[in-house]
């Protein structure tokens, strides 16, 4: 006795269509494998579960973008619009402009220079002689800061070491007049008042004169 006819519908029970989703999905990547092998097909599946998740295949011979873009010139609908293909565009550009800077890196380098006539090597001597005209100019102009910078610490230094020895003068000289104007009343405090001596103050002296 044959299997009934199965009623194709959502199912309602969470686990059962859990399961039944895992089972055909398995099911369906197998027979996309075996019709790769067996016809040399190429094949691209992708298959988004009602979670998110995604599950894919693609046959191995052939890239997806490959299968993407022959899809999209025969069947003539468009996959992407204008704005992502200036982008895939732009970055075209990029990468081809980041391999001609690469080569031209390694030429200047000395390397892969084999294949390059008598231009384009008297040209690459002349960016090669420009670049290191340029480093050189580069290399004074930081020598010359260099010594500039210098010169001012020196000077920095001279006059910070001629302001502490001002200082160190001062304080030397307050030292003597206390000890002299000590001395002097230790002396007095020693003899009689009527003779004790006058401190002599010549400065004011001089300033009376």
């Amino acid at each position: 006795m044959g299997r009934g006819k199965i009623e194709i519908k959502r199912i309602e029970n969470s686990s059962n269509r859990q399961v039944t989703y895992s089972k055909r999905r398995n099911g369906i990547i197998k027979k996309a494998k075996e019709i790769t092998v067996l016809c040399d097909a190429q094949v691209s599946l992708v298959v988004f579960a009602s979670s998110g998740k995604m599950h894919e295949y693609c046959s191995p011979s052939t890239p997806l973008i490959d299968i993407l873009d022959k899809y999209h010139k025969q069947s003539g609908k468009r996959l992407w619009d204008a704005k992502h293909e200036n982008l895939s565009n732009e970055m075209d550009r990029v990468k081809k402009e980041n391999d001609n800077m690469q080569i031209e890196l390694r030429r200047l380098r000395g390397e892969d220079i084999t294949s390059l006539n008598y231009k384009e090597l008297m040209a690459l001597e002349e960016a090669l002689e420009n670049g290191l005209t340029g480093v050189r100019e580069k290399q004074s102009e930081l020598m010359k800061m260099m010594r500039t910078n210098e010169r001012m610490m020196e000077e920095e230094n001279k006059r910070l070491n001629y302001e502490l020895y001002q200082k160190e003068m001062v304080a030397m000289g307050d030292g003597v007049d206390n000890g002299y104007n000590q001395r002097m009343r230790d002396f007095n405090s020693q003899m009689p008042f009527a003779f004790r001596v006058q401190p002599i103050q010549p400065n004011l002296q001089e300033r009376n004169n």
